[in-house]
């Protein structure tokens, strides 16, 4: 069986590629693709896959794009972060979906999927507007939102996703992102800009000059003044919310 992986992040196409070995003896991966434009290369090749894996998200755009311009005979696993309520846009024929962070059940369950659509033959090209309707979901949920943002590094530019930055903390005209290890990456995006680029469900601006995820939050205590000090898991030292922002806040975190 050939199986081709379109996975922009290296962790996740490592995980998918043990998952393979493990669950489908017999899959051979003919070829891994992080680009629309590369994986055209694939997609026109003689060869053909009998089962592809494709994240939504690639690096240079949106995969449905990839699939309105090139018809594919073999089923399609979607690889996704967008959670349930708007994954059940994809329970349709020919199409199964796999929630990131993978986990070996997920792959499971979705690779029985491909073998009953397999089994019965069922499968068809996706159509054109199954497709669009797909785009338009997405784009009205989390798409809507950033998903990473651009680095620009000595060695390149870098590539750093929104939900590993726990804070993005102005620096005069610009903001720096910073990550999971307490490392700062310059932005060339005002914090304001930032706020609302990224998803408010997740983000939140604490005071004028930082915006905290939630994913990151340690801890929370009280401070004087209406104000409440904060402990993220990337860092010893303690931030705080202003005044005006507390009660917002407060409610942002019950959610």
């Amino acid at each position: 069986m050939n199986i081709l992986i379109l996975e922009d992040e290296i962790p996740a196409y490592q995980k998918l590629i043990s998952f393979i070995h493990a669950e489908i003896p017999d899959g051979k991966v003919m070829g891994w693709a992080r680009s629309i434009e590369e994986a055209k290369v694939f997609l026109n090749q003689d060869s053909k896959p009998d089962l592809i894996f494709s994240d939504i998200e690639l690096l240079d755009g949106i995969s449905f794009e990839l699939f309105e311009k090139i018809k594919v005979d073999c089923p399609i696993i979607f690889c996704t972060g967008f959670d349930q309520y708007v994954l059940q846009a994809f329970k349709t024929n020919g199409i199964a979906y796999l929630l990131k962070p993978y986990s070996i059940e997920n792959f499971q369950e979705a690779y029985e999927k491909y073998k009953t659509l397999f089994a019965k033959k069922t499968t068809q090209p996706i159509d054109n507007q199954l497709l669009k309707d797909l785009q338009n979901i997405l784009h009205s949920d989390k798409k809507s939102y950033k998903q990473r943002f651009t680095v620009k590094k000595k060695d390149g530019i870098k590539l750093i996703d929104s939900k590993e930055i726990g804070c993005f903390e102005a620096n005069g005209d610009f903001c720096m992102a910073i990550d999971s290890s307490g490392k700062k990456h310059a932005l060339n995006y005002t914090l304001s800009d930032v706020e609302e680029k990224i998803d408010p469900t997740k983000f939140f601006r604490i005071n004028r000059s930082e915006i905290i995820n939630l994913d990151f939050l340690e801890k929370v205590e009280p401070y004087f003044k209406n104000k409440l000090a904060i402990k993220m898991t990337y860092s010893k030292e303690i931030i705080y919310t202003s005044s005006t922002k507390t009660p917002s806040f407060r409610k942002w975190l019950e959610g």
